[in-house]
């Protein structure tokens, strides 16, 4: 009894001595199999210490002796002088291999214009009739100034690291590829002479599209009897003279003329009491007195004092806004177009900055420089939404980390806004500081109208 009660106890006590080694033994006594993960782990532990041992050695200063061809490329692990040499004659064979084949490319042209002159030449000696002569799909004119605005043209000194090519190519709008016509008759004119009295067909290029227009080599007509503007700050409220603009593009032949379009019941003008300095644009931005607008005040009293200091206000008009911030030393650029009206040369004279360009430009600063972007009446719902949406995240490239936009007098009807335009502001990115949206009345509450004013921020991170 004792003797088979102490077998039996050893006999438990190996089981437990098993499954604390890992191994295990079976009812019998016997221990199974070796599991192949035990293989498994003493493979993952030599390659570690091997690998240690390899680093040591590496690190200690020893250097590894291999036996490699002549003709191998040396490679410097450690050497970070040689290595620094090394990159640089790779450099300098890249520079050399471009300016070679910028060289190959130039006399591939020349050639060409060799063959093309040849092939011309046994054209007309059989009597062939030459083909419509044409540059990258665009008609030849008369002038030929249309090609050499918009043809690349090589430089002088070769391959530029800068621009990436051995030609500069001058901006023209994609879409001027749609009014060749009309970008034609534009760039038909004398050269080094007076330009053609068109300022109306360039602004029609520049509504379809046609921006940047390509430059012309040739005057355009100063007005006659110039008289220089008014000093500022007198400068910021006067008008100025008639004298002043050439006036054959519009409707109105003199600034009268359009002051009394702000008292006028008919007809359909674009910002049509802007030129009424002393009216209804005199009072603009002065208060916040709950309606849909907000004060320039109160707008600078919601920055850091002094942060607010240059800025761009789209589709500006006459440039009042501008002359405000003026009033109060912060630099406003007046986006504006000449529609029927001298806009540009009226901002001007106020001793203000305009910038002549349309809405679908890309804005033309750099990423993050603008303290504040303001727009009146401008972006509203009549912009198709995805424009809209490209202007709002141009106008958050170019504001500053926590600079700030301020939408004024945005409208839409009641359904759009949160259906369409909130979606979009919120996928920009600008936190709201201020949020205003007010009922439209003037032309009956059945329309469904409304107002919305916001100020928002270019989020600091």
């Amino acid at each position: 009894m004792h003797g088979t009660k102490h077998r039996i106890t050893t006999t438990s006590q190996q089981q437990q001595l098993g499954a604390a080694m890992g191994g295990g033994v079976d009812s019998h006594g016997h221990r199974p199999a070796r599991p192949a993960i035990r293989h498994a782990k003493l493979k993952m532990l030599f390659v570690v210490i091997a690998t240690n041992l390899v680093s040591v050695y590496l690190f200690s200063g020893a250097s590894l002796s291999l036996n490699m061809p002549a003709s191998a490329p040396s490679i410097h692990l450690w050497d970070s002088t040689a290595l620094l040499r090394d990159l640089n004659a790779t450099r300098d064979a890249l520079s050399l291999a471009r300016a070679e084949l910028a060289f190959l490319r130039g006399q591939c042209g020349t050639s060409s214009l060799l063959l093309e002159s040849v092939l011309a030449k046994l054209g007309a000696v059989h009597g062939d009739t030459p083909a419509v002569q044409d540059f990258n799909g665009w008609p030849e004119e008369p002038s030929g100034e249309l090609k050499m605005a918009i043809e690349p043209h090589r430089l002088p000194l070769g391959y530029s690291v800068n621009f990436g090519t051995d030609e500069l190519f001058p901006g023209l709008g994609f879409a001027c590829r749609n009014f060749q016509e009309e970008l034609t008759q534009y760039m038909t004119y004398n050269a080094s002479a007076e330009c053609p009295d068109d300022e109306a067909l360039a602004l029609q290029l520049m509504l379809k599209g046609c921006e940047p227009l390509p430059r012309r080599r040739c005057r355009p007509r100063s007005p006659a009897r110039y008289v220089e503007p008014k000093p500022l700050p007198a400068s910021l409220w006067s008008i100025p003279a008639d004298t002043t603009v050439n006036w054959s593009p519009y409707t109105c032949k003199n600034y009268t003329c359009l002051v009394e379009r702000a008292h006028s019941r008919g007809g359909s003008y674009d910002c049509k009491d802007c030129f009424d300095l002393a009216g209804k644009e005199r009072r603009r931005w002065l208060t916040d007195n709950g309606g849909p607008g907000f004060s320039i005040d109160g707008v600078l009293q919601s920055r850091p004092p002094g942060t607010v200091r240059i800025g761009l206000d789209i589709g500006g008009g006459t440039g009042t806004f501008a002359a405000r911030m003026r009033e109060r030393n912060v630099t406003v650029v007046t986006t504006t177009l000449d529609l029927d009206a001298p806009f540009n040369r009226f901002v001007a004279s106020r001793g203000l900055l305009p910038l002549h360009i349309s809405l679908v430009q890309r804005l033309p600063f750099a990423d993050g420089v603008l303290d504040i972007v303001h727009s009146m009446h401008v972006l509203t719902n009549s912009v198709p939404a995805a424009v809209l949406e490209f202007a709002f995240f141009d106008i958050y490239r170019v504001l500053r980390p926590g600079g700030v936009f301020w939408l004024d007098h945005f409208f839409c009807l009641g359904p759009q806004l949160n259906a369409t335009y909130v979606p979009i502001l919120d996928r920009v990115g600008f936190r709201r500081l201020r949020w205003k949206a007010s009922r439209k009345l003037d032309l009956g509450a059945e329309r469904n109208e409304w107002y919305v004013s916001a100020l928002l921020e270019k989020p600091m991170t």
